[in-house]
């Protein structure tokens, strides 16, 4: 297991006598520090040209019955475009249900298998098995930076908002501690495998147990390394269900994905500006919460991703 040296926490000495006041926070009291990079200048501008984008193309959207991965009489899910709000779907779908539900989420850019329900109990089953992490989640992601030095690799660490709201990478051992905001810093673990580097490599199934290959527990800031940035390919299995999870794991590697300007992703790539995050929620298998039976989803490739397997 690779591990990094944990930073020791700060206790303080709190006299008892009394009834116990109220405590305040204060910068003294060293919450904990961010181990990913803040986000980037540039990023604001072009997240609010994107989401004006996204906002004025809901009105226009149409859902394709190509689109549809999956229905029977409580379930219907759906291939995301990119671009794409979650609530732009659940309206385009509104016709064939009057009570439909998300069973998961996934970002405004990022492609692939969403899930609805089509009744409040079936979807209070659902996002307990989430809740529980009983659902198995696959993700593609193109990513630019040093080849890896590992073929799979498991990154666990701590996740929360920094006091500027933004999502960061907190260390493994600041898990529980108090965020400026108030909240808690909760463990966020991926496990990663490469599947192509420079067109070097092939698409291959997706394994039923990815194994956890290096393991390593972030307690020290990235460091990136310098050099001639190459095209990977990875496939990601989320262990935890954190906000940007994927995003900021492969950022913390050093190999952003390509177009998520916020984690430091490059917008220009091989003479092409990328207007959003190549991220795709490749498969989704689960049990049926009313037949018990197993289901198994897979959206197909997005062209960035067959692209990339063909170079």
């Amino acid at each position: 297991m690779l591990s990094f040296n944990p930073k020791p926490f700060v206790f303080s000495a709190v006299a008892m006598s009394g009834p116990p006041e109220r405590k305040i926070p204060t910068a003294a009291e060293n919450y904990p520090v961010p181990l990913s990079p803040p986000l980037p200048p540039i990023s604001k501008q072009i997240e609010l040209s994107r989401a004006m984008t996204a906002s004025s193309n809901s009105s226009i959207f149409s859902l394709s019955p190509s689109d549809i991965l999956y229905q029977d009489d409580h379930l219907i899910a759906v291939n995301k475009h990119q671009g794409i709000y979650c609530e732009t779907l659940l309206s385009s779908l509104a016709s064939q249900s009057h009570e439909l539900h998300l069973a998961n989420r996934l970002d405004r850019d990022t492609s692939g298998i969403l899930l609805l329900t089509k009744s409040h109990k079936v979807a209070a089953k659902l996002v307990k098995a989430f809740t529980e992490h009983k659902v198995k989640k696959t993700y593609i992601a193109l990513c630019t930076g040093p080849p890896p030095n590992w073929e799979q690799v498991t990154v666990r660490s701590g996740h929360g908002r920094s006091k500027f709201g933004a999502w960061r990478v907190y260390g493994a051992s600041d898990v529980g501690r108090t965020l400026p905001g108030g909240s808690a810093v909760r463990s966020m673990e991926t496990s990663f495998e490469v599947l192509s580097v420079n067109g070097n490599g092939s698409f291959r199934e997706v394994s039923d147990s990815c194994e956890e290959g290096n393991v390593l527990v972030v307690e020290e800031k990235a460091v990136k390394e310098d050099g001639n940035a190459s095209e990977i390919v990875v496939r990601a299995y989320p262990r935890s269900g954190r906000t940007h999870q994927i995003r900021l794991h492969c950022q913390y590697l050093g190999i952003s994905i390509v177009g998520d300007v916020k984690y430091e992703g490059v917008y220009g790539w091989k003479g092409i500006t990328h207007h959003a995050h190549h991220l795709h929620a490749e498969t989704l298998s689960f049990e049926h919460p009313v037949t018990g039976l197993d289901v198994m989803l897979r959206a197909p490739l997005p062209l960035w991703a067959t692209q990339a397997f063909q170079h």
